[in-house]
Formats: C-alpha cells, sequence, structure tokens
C-alpha cells in the first residue's frame, strides 16, 4: 500500500485542514483550494494519493499555464518564491498534518512534485502503521496486508471465500502475463485524443486507491483498457457493468482452487467489480459489492 499514500495536508498561512471528504479523487479524499485562470476563478479538487496528477475542477486552463492556488478558508494565496526546478513557475507549498510539507509545481502540465518531513523516522513509522499493517478504506474492521496469507477459505457450503483485503495475483487473460508491477496492478488506457497511459489500482481486494500517469478525469469513460505487454484490449464485448451501464474490462485472478474471470468497470472512479456465473457457484468474494 506504499504505493497508494494518501497525504492529509492543510494550509500553510490558517493551519485549516483542505481535505474534502465528500468530493473523492482516485477514490480518496480530494485536497480542496481555490484557483484563479486566465479563464476565471473556482474551486479545484485534487488527488490526495502521492504521485497522482488528476483533480476536478470547474475551470478550463489554458496548456502550460500558470494558476493561482488559494486557500479556501483564509483566501490567502499559497505559491510562493520558490521556482520550480523544471519550468521555473512557483510551487505551492502544503502543511502535511503528520508534520513537514508536500509542495507541487503550479504550472498546468508540469509534474514537479516533493514531500519534506519534519521527522523521516516518525513519518516512516506514521507510513507503516497505516500502509504497512491495516488497508486504509477498506473496511470497518482492520484488514491485515500479508501476501503470504492465503487470499481464500472453504465454507460449510463448500463456495470459497475470497475475503477482503486479499492479494490478488492478476494475468492478462490473452498472454497470460502477470499484471502486477511492484505491488500494483498495472494496466495500460487510452483516451481520445491523449497519448497513452497506465492507471495502476490496488491489487487488495475491496481497496479502491488508484493513481494514473496520464490525467484520467473521474467520470470519465475509458476509450480502451489493455494488457501492458502484449497490449491487446481486456474490454469485454456484449457485458456491461451492472451499476452503471458502462463497457467492462475482464483479467484473471489466481483464487485457491483455480484462475477466475474478474470483471473491472472502465468507468473512472466506478468500483463495481464482478465474477462471471460458473465461478460464482464455486467462489464468493467478501462483501464484494465494489472493486
Amino acid at each position: 500500500m506504499i504505493n497508494f499514500i494518501s497525504l492529509s495536508v492543510k494550509c500553510p498561512l490558517c493551519g485549516k485542514s483542505l481535505m474534502d471528504k465528500e468530493h473523492k479523487v482516485d477514490n480518496e479524499p480530494g485536497i480542496k483550494m481555490a484557483v484563479e485562470a486566465e479563464q476565471g476563478r473556482g474551486i479545484m479538487i485534487m488527488s490526495s494519493i502521492y504521485g497522482s496528477y488528476n483533480y476536478i475542477t470547474d475551470v478550463i486552463f489554458g496548456d502550460q499555464e500558470v494558476v493561482t492556488f488559494s486557500c479556501p478558508h483564509c483566501t490567502g494565496k499559497l505559491s510562493k518564491n520558490d521556482a520550480c526546478e523544471l519550468c521555473g513557475a512557483p510551487m505551492v507549498p502544503l502543511i502535511l498534518k503528520m508534520g513537514g510539507k508536500v509542495s507541487f509545481c503550479s504550472r498546468k502540465g508540469c509534474q514537479n512534485h516533493n514531500v519534506e518531513f519534519n521527522d523521516l523516522a516518525d513519518a516512516l513509522k506514521r507510513f507503516y502503521e497505516e500502509y504497512g499493517i491495516k488497508v486504509y478504506n477498506a473496511t470497518p474492521e482492520h484488514i491485515h496486508l500479508r501476501k503470504e496469507q492465503h487470499p481464500a477459505e472453504d465454507t460449510d457450503d463448500h463456495k470459497e471465500i475470497i475475503r477482503n483485503g486479499s492479494f490478488l495475483r492478476a494475468y492478462c487473460p490473452h498472454c497470460r502475463k502477470s499484471l502486477i508491477e511492484d505491488d500494483m496492478l498495472k494496466l495500460k488506457v487510452i483516451r481520445k485524443g491523449v497519448n497513452p497511459g497506465y492507471i495502476f489500482l490496488s491489487p487488495y481486494l475491496n481497496v479502491f486507491s488508484s493513481k494514473s500517469t496520464v490525467f484520467l478525469p473521474e467520470e470519465e469513460i475509458l476509450g480502451d483498457v489493455r494488457c501492458f505487454h502484449c497490449d491487446k484490449s481486456l474490454l469485454v464485448e456484449n457485458k456491461k457493468c451492472d451499476r452503471c451501464g458502462t463497457a467492462i474490462a475482464k483479467i484473471i485472478v489466481s483464487a485457491r482452487t483455480k484462475m477466475i474471470d474478474f470483471y473491472i468497470c472502465s468507468r473512472k472512479g466506478c468500483t463495481w467489480h464482478g465474477l462471471n456465473e460458473e465461478d460464482m457457484n464455486d467462489i464468493r468474494m467478501e462483501d464484494s459489492i465494489e472493486w
């Protein structure tokens, strides 16, 4: 889970929290800030996942435009004199609630960002406690993340149960190569008019954290989802998401007794997932309403 660290931040001027639990980006509470650009003012909700560049906003930004960020509480401007090492635009520093700061470039399209901790040892301890032991935002109970644990068990009715927090070993249904990279489920994504990129999903059942190498607006339907090895499409014909009706993608997941088809929705932010009818006769996923 260290790949999906959700940073909790506050305003460096008034000290109030910038976290917005009502608006999620990458399935985590977003960071809310006021923004000003050439075409107007508005609100931006940024992903709190470190390394993700996704956001929601009601303002249109020009390519390479430098945006002014302000606190939605005290209205103070957040940009500082520190210049981005890559493009020279002002950096925007935010205070980490655990101590330290995270800074990002104010220029649209620039991906420069960095994080500094007041006490590195204390930060590592907190990260271990938060992400190395329990699953964040998975279930009301703390779920232990250990890949060596059995992902499934038999029940009295002889159905295999895949428990919440189980590590899902995922494979391409075409080339059969692993889709797991650096403990993340990696998929190639295609958007119309945009260069292809990759989305990284949590491989733990019912943990919905994600991030991507390209900007993916919330609720957008992806043009295609492909294997990053063989580049073949994973979208399934004549099958739709049971929740939103969008096209779904199929991957292969290793259960304890056999390999099973596992379906996920191609709409960004939709957490539906499911099995095929044949596998449902033998396997059940714990509390599996969402992916």
